[in-house]
């Protein structure tokens, strides 16, 4: 899948530097830490991701992990290009028998390399923004590095390619309080890095950690 840019859009100011797959390990690690020891209820627990328990979400980011170009476009085929349908069969495939086992399953791809044809920063974004749709309902806090979150802020405010971002943002102002993050114009919207990320994605939740008078416009977008 190719990723464009707009030319007759400014880059959003806050860009810093490019995401690399030592991000992602990272990312990936720090979510299995986060999750040892959950007990059977709180595997259970339902995701931000709406029908999808937490360990629903975590079989969903390994299988991800497992997927080169080739699986993943042989998946679409046999799916029908349903995507919807393709994510259910991968993640059934990834969620193994226990929650013990979709959390080792998880563990085993913490390093890969393993990708769908999607752009790296796509990759360091289903890590991010799943790994809060598991930790928040979980009531995890995780701390992201100020330039990780940045980069995911800008692409996804400046594209619909992965998911509906920019149009979801479009004609608001949005100036994250926490880093250099700022891009549009418009009815403001301020917050940290991360609220503007998950919000932008739509997750509706972060709305609430977000001031300013364009929130209840991106709150009814999401």
């Amino acid at each position: 899948m190719a990723l464009f840019r707009d030319r007759n859009n400014a880059v959003p100011s806050g860009t810093t530097g490019r995401p690399t797959w030592a991000a992602v390990h990272a990312e990936r690690a720090a979510l299995a830490a986060d999750l040892t020891g959950l007990t059977d209820e709180q595997w259970a627990t339902p995701s931000l991701c709406p029908g999808l328990s937490v360990r629903d979400v975590l079989a969903h980011l390994t299988a991800g992990a497992s997927l080169n170009p080739l699986r993943w476009f042989a998946g679409v085929v046999c799916c029908r290009f349903d995507f919807d349908k393709q994510v259910a069969m991968r993640l059934a495939e990834q969620l193994g028998a226990t929650p013990a086992e979709t959390l080792a399953r998880f563990r085993g791809v913490v390093r890969s390399t393993t990708a769908p044809p999607l752009p790296k920063v796509a990759m360091l974004g289903e890590i991010v923004v799943h790994g809060e749709d598991i930790r928040r309902p979980l009531g995890i806090d995780h701390d992201y590095p100020i330039e990780l979150v940045t980069q995911l802020a800008t692409f996804y405010t400046s594209s619909d390619l992965m998911l509906v971002g920019k149009s979801r943002v479009a004609g608001l102002r949005l100036v994250a309080t926490d880093g250099p993050f700022t891009t549009g114009v418009g009815p403001l919207v301020s917050g940290t890095t991360l609220a503007i990320t998950m919000a932008t994605t739509g997750r509706v939740e972060y709305c609430d950690h977000l001031t300013g008078a364009g929130v209840e416009t991106l709150r009814a977008r999401s």
